[in-house]
């Protein structure tokens, strides 16, 4: 009796245990491919009625004021916003193309622990995926990225380079161009001394003109008398008679009354 005891002892243990280790299991479950894509309609429901409307900035207010992450919602709206520009109205969800979100079971209700959802969404001119991020059984991140094709990819790659180019050829010009005027410096400052060098050089005081006497013949008879006998030398002639003495100047300079003397 006793051993029987014992064995049913160890079987409801064994139950226990295989229970317990069924909860975890359900705990550690995928997200089902029904829920994800239940997720996504959600999320583009969501993201469509708000994005764009009067609605938007108050319900970031909102979040915030119940002690939410405001910034998050803003992100996804502004990556919505940015999406929808490039492939239009979206038409439908094509399908979940990554699912990683870990479920959790209570009461009987599966709820999202963490993980990632992909989507694969249709729109007029492209196609996109939006991309919801779990965590701690919140949603904490939501992006949308368009699809391009290889050559529209190509040609943005080929613009950017091209941009990226320009402007450095750009800066290196200007460069150029500044340091081909740094020539003109010296010059211009050369130039500007001069005029300095102008403005300080005081002009000579003016030489005053030597003072020249006149005196009448009739004052100095004797004098005239000399003057005309060394004229009269200097010519040789032998008499005074053929010379006229109007008038007599005394200059400062010897070389002044010698130069006047050889004209007289």
């Amino acid at each position: 009796m006793k051993k029987w005891l014992l064995v049913l002892g160890m079987v409801a243990c064994m139950a226990q245990l295989t229970a317990c280790g069924s909860n975890v299991q359900e705990e550690e479950a995928l997200m089902s491919q029904e829920m994800a894509e239940g997720i996504a309609n959600d999320t583009v429901s969501f993201l469509s009625q708000r994005v764009g409307s009067q609605s938007e900035e108050s319900y970031i207010f909102m979040v915030e004021q119940q002690g939410g992450d405001g910034a998050m919602y803003a992100s996804a709206f502004e990556s919505w916003k940015s999406a929808v520009e490039d492939m239009g109205s979206v038409t439908g969800i094509e399908g979940i193309t990554e699912n990683t979100v870990q479920v959790m079971m209570i009461e009987g209700n599966m709820y999202p622990t963490e993980g990632t959802v992909v989507a694969k969404l249709n729109g007029e001119t492209h196609d996109a995926l939006l991309e919801i991020l779990i965590e701690g059984g919140e949603i904490t991140s939501i992006s949308t990225n368009v699809i391009f094709s290889f050559g529209e990819n190509m040609q943005k790659a080929g613009l950017n380079t091209l941009l990226g180019m320009g402007t450095v050829f750009v800066v290196l010009i200007l460069i150029s161009l500044i340091i081909s005027l740094f020539g003109f410096i010296p010059k211009i400052q050369a130039k500007l001394s001069k005029k300095e060098n102008v403005n300080t050089v005081k002009p000579a005081a003016p030489v005053p003109a030597p003072v020249v006497v006149e005196e009448e013949l009739s004052d100095d008879l004797e004098l005239v008398a000399v003057i005309a006998a060394a004229v009269a030398a200097s010519e040789g002639a032998s008499s005074t008679d053929g010379f006229v003495v109007r008038s007599i100047r005394r200059a400062g300079s010897k070389w002044q009354q010698a130069g006047r003397t050889g004209l007289i």
